[in-house]
């Protein structure tokens, strides 16, 4: 098994010395800088960049501002009508699914990798990858960071420099550090 088809799979896998994975971060880095480094107005050629780093994603459906970074992109799944802000980052070892019209702050980052505690299987490259998702019509505030693992339930919002550490169910909101329900929300709450 390959050490991709390991992270693929949820398995320990050798992320730091295996060259196809380095290859393949090498590749897609290059790639989102030339997609930052290229003008808002050139619409086309952003989304053709964008293509190329995100093939699961409808790049004419979303919208992901600058700066913008993934450590491979295949692993990612944003749903028609999302809004990126700018800086998120997204450490797709495992699969990141986003719902649709799923609204993000800037400098928000999405973490799936786990590394080991023992200080030598972590010195030899390990870790291990869990996905993370993203309901329908979520709105995740600036500085959010998600971990490994972590499902966000629809409709539910994350205040501002959440640390979101557990799954959080539909139609809350949630915030701190760890991020904590602190109360439920629903469409009247929306229309007050």
């Amino acid at each position: 098994m390959t050490e991709k088809e390991k992270m693929l799979a949820g398995q320990w896998y050798n992320a730091n010395f295996d060259a196809s994975l380095i290859e393949e971060r090498a590749i897609v880095k290059d790639l989102c800088l030339e997609f930052n480094r290229t003008p808002m107005q050139d619409l086309s050629r952003r989304r053709k960049i964008l293509r190329e780093i995100l093939p699961h994603v409808d790049s004419e459906a979303v919208e992901i501002l600058s700066p913008f970074m993934v450590d491979y992109g295949y692993n990612i799944y944003i749903g028609a009508g999302t809004f990126l802000n700018h800086n998120c980052y997204f450490m797709d070892c495992a699969e990141i699914r986003f719902g649709k019209k799923v609204f993000v702050g800037p400098n928000c980052g999405f973490y799936t990798a786990i590394h080991p505690l023992d200080i030598v299987r972590r010195a030899e490259g390990l870790e291990m990858a869990k996905p993370i998702v993203i309901g329908d019509d979520v709105w995740l505030g600036g500085d959010v960071t998600i971990l490994p693992g972590v499902t966000i339930g629809s409709g539910s919002v994350i205040g501002a420099k959440s640390l979101v550490t557990k799954d959080i169910p539909s139609n809350v909101m949630a915030f701190g550090n760890p991020a904590r329900v602190i109360k439920k929300i629903g469409m009247e709450t929306l229309l007050v």
